[in-house]
């Protein structure tokens, strides 16, 4: 029975793994062999069985591994509902719903036992809001959930030239936390986000500074709130519904948990390092990978060839040109040949070339 209950969930998993072929088999799991596969023990009630998951052309990486622990634990304590008689079909249909957010969930709230229903309960909250519109507009905010004290957040706010104004009393981010619109209004989660303990109480707004620049890639992946979240406590994260109405959560070391067209999925650069290691110089591989990511919130689509046969043999592939090959567009290209990748972010038109 469990493994029927697990097909409902299959799909899930698969994508979030990146297409990774997953199962679940009664018994012992053996050793896996190489980074390509996952082999994990569940017990559901008082019987073992093997969780797997294989990617023949990428290497999981820990934090993968650990999101997979995290479900199978949430998938034994909730099959036990699947043993009513006559309730089968409603309960496949909460676990489909569901199983992905409680993930989540268990996942960010960490070591933190009493961290688990107010994480899920803020998720549930920007759920909603991902799908409201205001005169127009996607709703769109921030949360920075902390785990250190409020004198060290001051501290930090201060030593990054942010502003923190504190709230007082606190706030607890409830169902009707956003019933004013107000509140989402003015806190975009662009340069405004709120303060939460993780008890899910708001403490305050922090207004990001203006002093502190930069570039378009940057801002569109958030790479300030993610020296906030890294320096905020262990377990810290921020969690966000940008313009594309997508929930974004923010962890630290930087990786990111997006919901994504109704989809959890993981941007982990550990995945695209392991890929492209001895292809490109690492620091480049970052600046690529983000750049890759700021495209997606861009919607825009782009193919990039990663070549090392040289110039000849490259024009061999070459179908054409953008712009074409008059002289103005010689030109432009000529100016970004022989640059590297970091050169051309740092001049701002990076972004610029892969979604011409």
């Amino acid at each position: 029975m469990p493994i029927a209950v697990f097909d409902a969930i299959r799909g899930n998993i698969s994508s979030f793994l990146g297409g990774a072929t997953v199962d679940l088999l009664p018994g012992d799991c053996e050793i896996p062999v190489g980074e390509n596969t996952i082999s994990e023990i569940v017990s559901i009630e008082e019987h073992t069985y093997c969780f797997k998951a294989r990617r023949e052309t990428l290497a999981f990486t820990r934090s993968e591994a650990a999101f997979c622990r995290e479900l199978l634990t949430a998938f034994s304590g909730l099959y036990s509902g699947f043993q009513q008689e006559g309730y089968a079909a409603q309960f496949r249909t909460a676990l489909l719903a569901s199983i992905m957010d409680i993930t989540v969930a268990r996942s960010l709230r960490g070591d933190h036992r009493k961290g688990f229903w107010p994480i899920q309960q803020l998720i549930q909250l920007l759920k909603n809001l991902s799908y409201q519109r205001y005169e127009g507009k996607p709703a769109t905010t921030g949360f920075i959930v902390h785990r250190t004290t409020l004198p060290l957040l001051r501290k930090l706010a201060r030593e990054r030239h942010h502003t923190l104004i504190p709230l007082q009393p606190h706030e607890d981010i409830s169902p009707n936390f956003f019933d004013n619109p107000l509140p989402y209004r003015f806190v975009d989660g662009t340069n405004l986000f709120f303060i939460a303990n993780i008890q899910m109480q708001v403490t305050g707004v922090l207004r990001t500074s203006p002093a502190v620049v930069h570039t378009d890639i940057e801002l569109l992946t958030q790479r300030e709130i993610f020296s906030l979240v890294r320096r905020a406590g262990r377990g810290a994260f921020a969690v966000t519904v940008n313009d594309a109405s997508e929930i974004e959560v923010l962890i630290s070391p930087a990786r990111l948990l997006v919901r994504r067209k109704g989809v959890w999925a993981i941007f982990d650069p550990d995945i695209f390092r392991s890929f492209l290691a001895g292809s490109i110089d690492a620091e480049e591989i970052d600046e690529l990978l983000w750049t890759i990511y700021a495209l997606s919130k861009e919607r825009h689509g782009t193919v990039i060839l990663i070549y090392n046969q040289g110039a000849r043999k490259l024009a061999v592939l070459k179908k054409g040109s953008v712009g074409g090959d008059d002289p103005i567009g010689r030109l432009l290209i000529g100016r970004v040949k022989r640059r590297t990748i970091g050169e051309l972010k740092k001049a701002g038109i990076l972004l610029r070339i892969l979604s011409a």
